[in-house]
């Protein structure tokens, strides 16, 4: 009988079954393809030291408005989708108020702080130096209002939660990135950010590192998860595995889960894409093109475009417009060639409307215990939020566990 089941192999799950698996624990982790293969492997490839408030919804009137009319690439919807999403949405929108955004930031900076040091170890144990990088990233700015703005709030930003920056110029911003092919006012430099070349890699390592210190991975259906009279049964390729707890770190897909289980959990899926591009003089470091809602990541395939946000019923077919728009932007910044895959990768991203990961034990049932809803960070706050929430399931609780549980958050509830 394995003592505890992870279901979920994607850097959240990855690195709860490792945390689990360093206090002692027997675990199995399971997910229906291989380690790394879903959202983790489509993000932007940043570990963000720098990203100590997450992701609101502008209040600023011109701001809507322009999303409203589809005049934005950081955010898109489709008015279909609107009647489904705008539960979720509306509680998003009041939390993403003034008062409301600062309270959540201050906790959620408590994860963000520590990425970098809880990333690290991993990283060493699993020989996989060679995918990261220790150069920051970009934030270009296009012109000279931009450039104003964005050091404004980055200084605000730098000051308030003492992460290190510093502002690059148009000139030196070429210098240092001779891909760059136009003039620009400049950049925000975040220079404690990491950036990963292959975050699926990454994550299949931690797994294969979780497997070669005595863990089990197995592939099978979470879906098919029960309670026992003695704990937990999932059916995986090879017959049932048993447990006395199971963690559910399942992203986006937690709510279909749950929702039998008598759990009703608002989220907002905020579906990201991306493709590889051939580059003849390759990127540094990322660089986010703040005009237009995308990030360019050099990748061991090529150069990544990244998407902001489609906002969307999980089930909704691909539309490419946001990647289409991102590499338009690219080719007045640098000479980019074709594209490496046949077709982009799709994702979507797990957001709560609170803006914060859920982590804690279930209110109604004993031995199940929630680890999902980061949103964009998953990447980055995976280890340090598996260490946290470790510790409660071994009885040490704190302010920011109390923070994160499920039994303090509106966006889930039990009946």
């Amino acid at each position: 009988m394995s003592e505890i089941i992870v279901l979920g192999a994607g850097m959240v799950g990855v690195s709860t079954a490792l945390a689990l698996q360093e206090r002692g624990h027997a675990v199995t982790l399971l997910d229906r393809s291989n380690p790394g293969l879903e959202t983790s492997y489509g993000n932007a490839g940043l570990i963000q030291r720098e990203a100590a408030e997450p992701y609101h919804i502008p209040h600023s009137l011109v701001t809507l408005f322009l999303y409203g009319i589809g005049r934005t690439n950081d955010i898109v919807y489709h008015w279909k989708d609107m009647p489904n999403i705008m539960p979720s949405l509306w509680t998003y929108f009041v939390n993403s108020g003034e008062t409301q955004h600062r309270r959540i930031s201050k906790i959620f900076e408590q994860m963000t702080v520590k990425c970098t040091d809880d990333h690290q170890p991993l990283i060493e144990a699993s020989g996989t130096e060679r995918l990261i990088e220790r150069k920051g990233f970009f934030k270009l700015c296009r012109n000279k209002r931009a450039y104003d703005d964005q050091s404004i709030d980055a200084e605000r930003i730098a000051s308030m939660y003492d992460v290190p920056l510093r502002m690059v110029d148009g000139k030196e911003l070429r210098q240092l990135e001779p891909a760059l092919k136009i003039d620009v006012a400049g950049a925000v430099h975040w220079t404690d950010t990491w950036a990963c070349s292959d975050p699926g890699a990454l994550t299949s390592a931690y797994a294969d590192l979780f497997i070669k210190r005595g863990g089990s991975f197995v592939k099978g259906d979470a879906m098919t998860l029960k309670q026992t009279e003695t704990g937990w049964e999932v059916q995986s390729d090879d017959g049932p595995v048993t447990g006395s707890d199971v963690v559910v770190a399942l992203g986006p897909w937690a709510p279909d889960l749950l929702g039998p289980f008598g759990y009703k959990i608002k989220m907002v899926y905020k579906r990201g894409y991306h493709a590889h591009f051939k580059m003849d003089t390759p990127l540094s470091r990322p660089i986010q093109d703040y005009a237009n809602g995308c990030v360019f990541s050099p990748m061991d395939k090529g150069m990544r475009i990244a998407t902001g946000a489609e906002l969307v019923n999980r089930k909704d077919p691909a539309n490419p417009k946001q990647l289409m728009h991102g590499l338009k932007s690219a080719r007045e910044l640098m000479d980019v060639g074709e594209m490496v895959e046949d077709e982009p990768w799709f994702g979507n991203r797990p957001c709560m409307p609170d803006m914060l990961p859920i982590v804690g034990p279930a209110q109604k049932h004993k031995g199940l215990w929630f680890h999902f809803g980061h949103g964009h960070q998953g990447f980055t706050q995976g280890p340090t939020t598996a260490k946290l929430l470790v510790d409660v399931m071994e009885g040490k609780t704190s302010t920011l566990s109390d923070a994160l549980s499920p039994e303090n958050r509106p966006v889930i509830s039990a009946r």
